[in-house]
This record gives structure tokens, C-alpha cells and sequence, in this order.
């Protein structure tokens, strides 16, 4: 299978280093969610995972909550409630929302709170290495020390900051050397959370946190990260030039596999801008499948605005492959689709070309209920219609949810008794 790889702006094939195929995406910040935006990134990581398990491969896969940063307390705050008790609640509304939407869950659900001892342990690492220092009771990553900041994103210098800005950097914190150092451990804050280190009480910065999860739980080489584009500057440069110098391995990941983002009222669908539309608000209107095909139709990398005008064509769509998997066939000559199959297959190598796959799909219904209609056997292309929607994690005439995905994600709020 090949994609496209952020780090080297090329099409690559994937090769699992290991048995599995190793896969971290970036999680939510558990507040307002979940918006079709996030919809996006992880029904792509459904599909993405669902075809390379529908081709024989296994996937570990790890997504992370990031349950404290600045976000997380801000929104606490702006509510009146405990910082916890607002993650906990929309964790638990997340995890719901992926249940419905048939949403293969990830095989660890860590949050940046289950590692802070080890997030401490990197940040010494980083100070011993000379990457990092202490100011002001916070500690920093020297931005300047390390040479191949900014390969990932391919910025130049004279536009990271302006960009990091837009982002969560606060380039005016005069503890810093050079404005676009980051933070690593944040020194305690009136009303904050704090945890023990030797720089003093503290939290972590945000790009520590998906570091140490993803080194902790897959090791110091991923073969494939995931998650939105808008996290490509500097969330992600920033966790290579955090992993790399304390793992001693590179690369990081070997694939950086990132979603475009989804726009709205002329901008980008974000928190920030209230501009969210809802999965849970779509879902009294249209199916779980619906809306699925909905997001699969468009390809991963290409920026796209939500259009409601379109969700009647996809639930057209999902009637059509219901209809195809319920209809009832003859006793003449058996439809053949071995081209289908190939051409699906084909289409999902190639870089993820879900629309493509959809189309594919989409002509396979038609074939099975004309078939059908002219008295055909038809029992090996609906089969072959159940495998392939089962990759885009359709449920067809299904009532539930696939059992792995209720139990998977059950077992994820049972690791958390406070959901």
C-alpha cells in the first residue's frame, strides 16, 4: 500500500518494521467534540486501518487523550467546572459518538495524565543532551539546537514563528531564549493541576505528552503517524525534535500521514472559530452509514467544505448497498466480480483513494441488484459488497455496531472509572 509521507513529499509504500504495522494518531483535547472535522481524521484512521487488516496485516494502533494542556483548562475555566470532570464527560461523549459510527477503536487509549512519570524521565534526558533548559521554573526545548527543525513541515525559519503563534506558542513569555522555543514542563500556575519534578511543581507542555505516549506504547520507531494537517507545524516537528535525540532513533516515523481539513462558513472548522458542525446533531437527521460514506467521499489529503446538499446522495448510497446485501437472487448463471475486488483494491493502494473505492463499490450494488432482477445468482457479489463496506465501516442491514468496536471501546471507559 503507498501513501503520501509529510516528511518526504512523496508517495511511499508502507512496510510494517515489525509483525504489526505500528500506527499513533493524535487525539482529541476532550471538549466540544465531536465535530465533523474530527469525524474525519478518524474515520480515515478507521479506514486506512480496516484495509490493512482486510489484507491480511495487523495494525497496533494508539490514539491518546490529551486531557491537560492549556485548552483543557481554559475551557474548564470558561464553564465552571473541574478540568477533570470536563474531560471525563467528553471523552466518555467521543467514545459514544465512534461507537455509533462503527469506529474500530485503538488497541491502546492512554492519557497524557497516565504518563506523567515518564514524561518527566524525557524531559531530564533533554536537559542532560542540551536541548532543553531551565527558566523561570518551566523548562524549554532549545529550538536552535537541534539542526533539523523543520523537515517535516518544510517551513523556513522566517515563517515558523508566525505560524506557531497561530497555534498555542506565546512568543512574549520572557523566560524563553528565543521566541520560538517550546515549552516542555510548565511551571505551576495559581489553580492549576500540578505533579511533582525537579524543576519544581508543574504540568507538561502539550508536544511532550504525544511523545512519550507514542514511544511508550509502539517504540521509538513508528511506522505510521497520523492525524490532522494543521498539527504537521509545530506539534509534530516539535514531537520528532523532542523523540529522536532521547530514543537515539531515526526516524521517528517513518510515515507522517495527514488529513486535510474540513471547512465551513468559509473557514476552517474549528473550536476556536465556532464554526463546528456536530456528528451527534447530523445523526438525528442522517445514518451512521450515511455519514460515512459521506467523509469517505472524500479523499483524505484534500481540503473539502461540508455541503448538507450532498448527505441525501450519500444515504441514497448506503440504501443502495443495503438493498444490494438484502436482495433475494435467481437460480441462472452467478454474477462473476473478481474486477470489482481488484479495482477496489487498486484504488485503496493507491494512496487511499477512498472516492474512487466508494465508486467502485457503488457500480458493484448496482451489478448485484440488476443481476438479481434478471433472476441471477448473486451470493458472490453481495459478499464481496459486505467485505469491502466492512472497510469503510458500514453496517449494511446490521442493527449494532460490530462487537469489536462496543467492546473495545467499552473496555477504553472501563480503564477510567471516573466515565
Amino acid at each position: 500500500m503507498n501513501v503520501y509521507n509529510t516528511l518526504s513529499g512523496a508517495v511511499e509504500t508502507i512496510e510494517p518494521s515489525g509483525r504489526a504495522i505500528t500506527l499513533y494518531v493524535c487525539g482529541i483535547t476532550p471538549y466540544d467534540t465531536t465535530h465533523l472535522g474530527h469525524a474525519f481524521t478518524y474515520t480515515v484512521a478507521d479506514v486506512f486501518v480496516r484495509h490493512l487488516e482486510s489484507r491480511g496485516l495487523t495494525v497496533r494502533y494508539v490514539q491518546n487523550v490529551t486531557d491537560i494542556d492549556d485548552d483543557i483548562l481554559r475551557k474548564a475555566a470558561e464553564v465552571g467546572v473541574d478540568w477533570r470532570a470536563l474531560g471525563n464527560r467528553w471523552t466518555s461523549h467521543f467514545i459514544r459518538d465512534m461507537q455509533v459510527l462503527n469506529v474500530r477503536p485503538p488497541d491502546e487509549y492512554p492519557r497524557a495524565t497516565d504518563v506523567i512519570p515518564d514524561i518527566v524521565t524525557t524531559v531530564g534526558a533533554l536537559i542532560e543532551r542540551g536541548l532543553a533548559y531551565m527558566s523561570g521554573g518551566s523548562v524549554y526545548y532549545r529550538v536552535n539546537a537541534w539542526p533539523a527543525f523543520g523537515l517535516l513541515s518544510h517551513l523556513p525559519r522566517s515563517e515558523m514563528l508566525a505560524v506557531a503563534n497561530e497555534r498555542g506558542n506565546r512568543p512574549d513569555d520572557p523566560h524563553k531564549r528565543d521566541p520560538l522555543d517550546f515549552v516542555l514542563w510548565q511551571r505551576a500556575a495559581p489553580g492549576e493541576p500540578t505533579w511533582d519534578s525537579p524543576w519544581g511543581p508543574g504540568r507538561p507542555g502539550w508536544h511532550i505528552e504525544c511523545s512519550v505516549m507514542s514511544t511508550r506504547f509502539l517504540g521509538p520507531t513508528l511506522d505510521v503517524h497520523g492525524g490532522g494537517g494543521d498539527l504537521v507545524f509545530p506539534h509534530h516537528e516539535c514531537e520528532i525534535a523532542q523523540a529522536e535525540p532521547v530514543t537515539g532513533c531515526s526516524p521517528f516515523a517513518r510515515v507522517w500521514l495527514h488529513t486535510a481539513m474540513v471547512e465551513h462558513e468559509g473557514a476552517k472548522m474549528s473550536k476556536s472559530l465556532g464554526n463546528l458542525v456536530m456528528v451527534r446533531d447530523l445523526l438525528r437527521d442522517w445514518s451512521a452509514d450515511a455519514l460515512r460514506l459521506y467523509l469517505g467521499q472524500h479523499h483524505y489529503r484534500h481540503e473539502w467544505t461540508h455541503d448538507p446538499d450532498a448527505l441525501p446522495d450519500a444515504a441514497q448510497l448506503a440504501e443502495k448497498l443495503r438493498a444490494a446485501v438484502t436482495v433475494s437472487g435467481g437460480e441462472g448463471d452467478p454474477l462473476h466480480v473478481a474486477g470489482a475486488e481488484a479495482d477496489f483494491t487498486a484504488a485503496m493502494n493507491d494512496d487511499l483513494r477512498t472516492p474512487s473505492a466508494l465508486g467502485t463499490l457503488a457500480s458493484l450494488a448496482d451489478d448485484v441488484l440488476a443481476a438479481a432482477r434478471a433472476g441471477r445468482r448473486v451470493e458472490a457479489g453481495q459478499a464481496l459488497v459486505r467485505r469491502l463496506a466492512h472497510v469503510f465501516g458500514l453496517r449494511l442491514d446490521r442493527l449494532d455496531t460490530e462487537d469489536r468496536v462496543t467492546r473495545g471501546w467499552d473496555a477504553h471507559l472501563r480503564r477510567f472509572p471516573s466515565l
